[in-house]
């Protein structure tokens, strides 16, 4: 991608040509003038609805592309702008981005924490699932009629 003073001057040459281009059709449909003592005959008059078209046209042309050069201009960086404003607002810069790193690394670590936890209670959920299970298969190993019958003696 161009930067903004290639753009602006890509921009600049569009205009000269859209300004080139709309000289040589006033050139081409423009109606010929009367000179005193000069008569001259069998010249043809040009279309007038092609004509307006033209006019439209570059009129469109030339205010939209005057507008991108007002745009470009405008985005350039000002002359206030010196090296040392830029270097005290990249040091700016850093310093928010270490603030931000630090505050991310907090998060980080909390999530951690966070994670260990639920990793923790998971682990006691499945240990108690597992007991449970052990339970219940000892529990139908025991045989409730064994007990009746040792009670009825």
């Amino acid at each position: 991608m161009a930067d903004r003073l290639t753009q602006l001057q890509d921009c600049i040459n569009q205009q000269a040509e859209h300004f080139c281009n709309s000289i040589g059709i006033l050139q081409q449909f423009a109606p010929p003038s009367k000179f005193p003592n000069f008569d001259r005959t069998g010249s043809q008059t040009p279309q007038q609805q092609s004509q307006e078209d033209y006019v439209q046209l570059f009129t469109t042309l030339i205010a939209r592309c005057a507008k991108d050069i007002d745009t470009l201009i405008e985005s350039l960086p000002s002359e206030e702008s010196s090296t040392e404003l830029q270097l005290q607002a990249l040091h700016t810069l850093e310093l928010e981005n270490q603030e931000a790193a630090e505050r991310l690394d907090a998060i980080v670590r909390r999530g951690q924490n966070l994670l260990e936890n639920i990793q923790e209670a998971l682990s006691d959920i499945a240990q108690a699932q597992l007991d449970m299970q052990h339970l219940s298969k000892t529990s139908n190993n025991f045989n409730p009629s064994v007990t009746m019958n040792i009670r009825r003696e």
